[in-house]
C-alpha cells in the first residue's frame, strides 16, 4: 500500500516539474506531505530548502476545508519578496494529504517596474502648456474622437461605414475641419479615403 508521500509524488511531482519548467528561473514548486509535515519534492529550488525539511505550513493558515490558498506574500532567504499560492492535495477519500506550493519570485518584476518608473517622467508631468497647444487642432481632434468613441462604446477598428459617417458629422459640428489639412488627417485616423471624407462633408453641408 502506498504511503501518502508516495501517492503525492506519483500524482503530482510531474505537475510540479511542468509548472516550474514553464516559468523557468522565477517559479519554484514544492510538495509538502501533511502526514509527516515535511517537504517531499522540490522543482526549481529557489528557496534553498531540502527534501525532508519541515513543511512550515503554519504561515499559510491552512484549514482542512480549503482547496486553494492565496496568493500571499512572504520573504525568501535573500530577503526578496515571493508571491505564493498553495493548493490542497487530497486522496481518493477527499482527505487532505499534501500541499502543492507555487512560489514566484517577484524581484525581477519589481526591478522592471522601478526601471519603468525611472524612464516615465510621471511625477514631473505638468498640464499641457497653453502657449503650445492653444492652436493644436490635431490634439483637439484626437481628444474629441476618443471621447466620442468612449461614449459610443466603440473603437476605431470596429467602426462601420455608418459610424464613420456619423463621426465625421460630429467632427464637422465641432469645427474640426477648420485646420489646415484636417480632412486628410481625419481620413488617415479613421482609415478612410480622402474622397470619402469630402463626400461626407458635401452631404452634411447640403443637408444644412
Amino acid at each position: 500500500m502506498q504511503t501518502n508521500a508516495e501517492l503525492l509524488l506519483h500524482r503530482y511531482a510531474s505537475v510540479a516539474d511542468g509548472i516550474a519548467l514553464l516559468f523557468s528561473d522565477y517559479v519554484e514548486v514544492i510538495i509538502h506531505d501533511l502526514e509527516s509535515q515535511s517537504v517531499v519534492h522540490i522543482a526549481n529550488n529557489i528557496s534553498k530548502r531540502n527534501i525532508g525539511d519541515p513543511a512550515a505550513l503554519d504561515d499559510v493558515n491552512f484549514e482542512q476545508t480549503e482547496a486553494v490558498i492565496g496568493p500571499y506574500e512572504k520573504l525568501n532567504w535573500d530577503g526578496k519578496k515571493i508571491c505564493s499560492t498553495s493548493v490542497v492535495l487530497r486522496d481518493d477519500q477527499n482527505t487532505p494529504i499534501g500541499m502543492l506550493c507555487i512560489n514566484m519570485s517577484t524581484a525581477p518584476i519589481e526591478a522592471a517596474r522601478e526601471a519603468l518608473e525611472l524612464l516615465l517622467p510621471m511625477k514631473n508631468l505638468i498640464p499641457q502648456p497653453e502657449k503650445l497647444f492653444h492652436d493644436d487642432w490635431q490634439e483637439k481632434v484626437n481628444s474629441f474622437i476618443h471621447l466620442w468613441l468612449a461614449n459610443m462604446n466603440l473603437t476605431i477598428p470596429t467602426l462601420s461605414r455608418k459610424d464613420k459617417r456619423v463621426l465625421v458629422e460630429a467632427l464637422y459640428e465641432e469645427g474640426a475641419f477648420k485646420g489646415k489639412s484636417s480632412a486628410d488627417y481625419i481620413a488617415n485616423v479613421l482609415g478612410m479615403g480622402r474622397a470619402t471624407v469630402f463626400n461626407y462633408l458635401r452631404e452634411i453641408k447640403n443637408k444644412i
